[in-house]
């Protein structure tokens, strides 16, 4: 596997998510705008690590989600 360096978060615009509970807690938040890359972190944790994906990766696991291959 191809070791790939991690984008600069820095200014990165985060978005949460749509499935997230009734008092906005427990949810992922997704950046936009890097090509290639899906950076998520925990929305609780805003300055902690994220994660960085493969764009492919993720279009795949969020298109299992939406198809109910797995339970969230």
């Amino acid at each position: 596997m191809e070791r790939r360096s991690r984008p600069d978060l820095n200014g990165a615009v985060w978005r949460k998510s749509s499935y997230r509970n009734q008092e906005g807690g427990n949810c992922v938040e997704v950046a936009d705008g890097f090509p290639g890359a899906v950076p998520v972190r925990d929305s609780k944790a805003p300055n902690g690590p994220a994660l960085h994906f493969e764009a492919g990766s993720w279009a795949a696991f969020i298109g299992e989600l939406k198809t109910g291959q797995h339970r969230v």
